[in-house]
């Protein structure tokens, strides 16, 4: 098969730069849904933006390009083995590209492999059938929408929404919690698969695979039809909104199968996925390897815009600019609901950089600076010793993640702003009252909008040491966007729109009772 490994790096490359004409189409109704002068319209608009760079520069959609997991029918007495060694290069290939950032990390050692290689990554399923050629799907599925997964053992008690029973009625309020919960964190509007039965590993696997069903298509089963029906109405009505901010567009698609469980288990199993929904497929001549047809797109078809030229977000005017090194004065001037543009240095900082500066001192001051949640894709270019990094993908990370480190970080360093998505809780709310600084809220999944505010690499610190997406990068901002969702007076959005949809799930919760 001399062809297969191209196959498949082409398939890598346009599952992670090029959205699916269904998930296009579902984001276009959501885009003219929604207020386009609210924050969550704002969102929309900077996303729809994204969406369209991402396409028309192949740069990867979001900077994390998530965990690559293929399903892979093959004929009776093709090699798997050979097909697996090859799709492993591709991956590689990929990844040198600059097409998926370097995810594979070591959970012993903590340490990156740098390839987005290693012990059972990626994911490949392989199944026989009784056709000729090859089918090939795969799916990108972030971090921080994989973070928002769920599963509920049936009968339980749900906040909002009481108790969930052995049956339909049961299940409709657990999907509707698993919206609910997943607020701005999993990048909303999302998508769900949902498997009601099986025990809790196959459950799970099963709730993945239904995200591989195109979002328009119908359900066989018609009580399931029903369901993913009412599903798609009530969510939206919740008002989870995009990003979190509220709005009318919470899901862009609900998929739902059930499978025989054990009498003493019922679960239901919910993989939920961002907008930045990445997954296509192919078929493969078992012979050659070549492409022999697309699987959810014509690449024959033009791919239309989903934001018309120089229609996109628009400054009013009204924008604040912040310029880091910034003073606790400049901050606590700002309220919740400001949006900011900031120009001048930003450093980025996720999970293991949290955890080095609660034991060490950073190799940056951050006296009055903007530490962004954020896992870069990086390329370095030229040969030494001119050589420099170029960022390609540059979006937001969730922020939660970094709730029980922050407050510290605060304290011991002087920052005055961090940057992410979904807000964070209430011991760094307490944080940015006491010592003077706010939470911004940038776009989630909108990496090729956000690289094209950062013109400049300043530098990096430890890079050995973490890897590329954990690594201190040192970048230069020029009119980045970003909304204060956290304030120095104590006030937060976040608690508010998780009151406010509470209220609105029980609403809608006690409506199908």
């Amino acid at each position: 098969m001399e062809f297969l490994k191209e196959s498949v790096l082409e398939l890598i490359i346009q599952t992670s730069t090029n959205l699916p004409p269904d998930v296009r189409q579902a984001m276009a109704r959501a885009l003219r849904t929604e207020n386009s002068e609210s924050q969550a319209g704002q969102a929309l608009s900077i996303i729809g933006e994204n969406i369209d760079l991402a396409y028309e520069n192949e740069g990867a959609i979001c900077q994390d390009t998530g965990f690559p997991t293929f399903e892979i029918k093959t004929p009776v007495g093709v090699n798997q083995i050979a097909i697996k060694r090859q799709i492993l290069e591709a991956i590689r290939e990929a990844t040198r590209r600059g097409k998926l950032r370097p995810n594979s990390v070591d959970s012993l050692t903590g340490k990156n492999t740098g390839d987005n290689l290693g012990s059972e990554m990626p994911v490949i399923h392989f199944e026989q059938w009784e056709e000729e050629d090859i089918e090939v799907r795969l799916i990108l599925k972030g971090g921080g929408c994989e973070n928002k997964n769920i599963q509920y053992s049936l009968p339980c008690t749900l906040d909002h929404l009481g108790r969930a029973d052995r049956d339909l009625e049961g299940v409709r309020k657990c999907i509707l919690h698993a919206v609910w919960q997943a607020q701005g964190q999993g990048c909303a509007p999302g998508a769900i698969g949902v498997c009601i039965g099986s025990d809790r590993a196959h459950g799970y696997h099963l709730a993945k695979q239904q995200l591989f069903r195109p979002l328009d298509d119908m359900n066989p089963n018609a009580e399931l039809a029903k369901l993913e029906k009412e599903i798609m109405e009530e969510a939206n009505k919740i008002g989870v909104g995009t990003m979190g901010f509220g709005g009318k567009a919470s899901l862009i698609g609900c998929k739902i199968m059930a499978a025989n469980r054990l009498p003493a288990s019922f679960f239901v199993s919910v993989a939920y996925d961002c907008w930045a929904f990445r997954r296509l497929g192919v078929i493969l001549d078992a012979q050659s390897g070549a492409v022999k047809k697309w699987l959810y797109r014509d690449p024959d078809r033009p791919v239309e815009r989903l934001i018309a030229q120089g229609s996109g977000f628009k400054l009013t005017g009204r924008e604040v600019r912040l310029e880091p090194p910034l003073s606790e004065e400049k901050v606590r001037a700002l309220k919740v609901g400001d949006v900011v543009l900031i120009n001048g240095p930003l450093v980025t900082g996720r999970d293991a950089l949290h955890h080095y500066l609660l034991h060490h001192e950073p190799p940056a001051d951050l006296r009055g600076a903007i530490l962004y949640h954020c896992g870069p894709v990086m390329l370095k270019e030229g040969t030494p010793p001119h050589e420099r990094w170029r960022v390609l993908a540059a979006g937001p990370t969730t922020s939660i993640r970094e709730e029980p480190y922050e407050a510290d970080v605060i304290r011991k360093y002087g920052l005055r702003g961090v940057m992410g998505k979904g807000g964070m809780g209430k011991k760094t709310l307490a944080a940015l009252k006491e010592f003077g600084a706010v939470y911004l809220h940038a776009i989630g999944g909108a990496a090729q909008y956000y690289a094209r505010c950062l013109p400049r690499v300043a530098g990096v610190d430890l890079l050995d040491e973490l890897g590329i997406p954990e690594a201190m990068w040192r970048l230069e901002a020029r009119d980045f966007p970003a909304i204060v969702t956290m304030d120095a007076h104590g006030n937060s959005l976040h608690e508010n729109i998780s009151a406010s949809t509470g209220l609105e799930l029980e609403k809608v919760g006690a409506g199908g009772g």
